[in-house]
């Protein structure tokens, strides 16, 4: 299973977030279309079609990768797959 990088996800949540409060300061057509795009991105990571399960699922994903004993238990962790985008 594909697992994606966990650093590739914060980005992703840091640029929906910051799109989401300048869209709702003040809407634009061109950020409405990268929020879409983010959106979209984050969607397609995460498995799912619903951006608020997108959010969820790489939070949660956010929290496992921050453990300290992260992969520690799992002897195959380095053979994982990361997707990188």
């Amino acid at each position: 299973m594909l697992v994606p990088d966990p650093k590739v996800v914060r980005k992703l949540l840091t640029r929906y977030a910051s799109l989401r409060i300048a869209q709702a300061e003040r809407e634009r057509k061109a950020t409405a279309r990268e929020l879409a795009d983010v959106s979209y991105t984050l969607c397609v990571m995460m498995g799912t079609s619903d951006i608020y399960d997108a959010v969820a699922k790489a939070d949660a994903l956010l929290m496992e990768a921050a453990r300290p004993d992260a992969g520690a238990t799992d002897p195959d962790e380095e053979n994982r797959l990361r997707m990188a985008v």
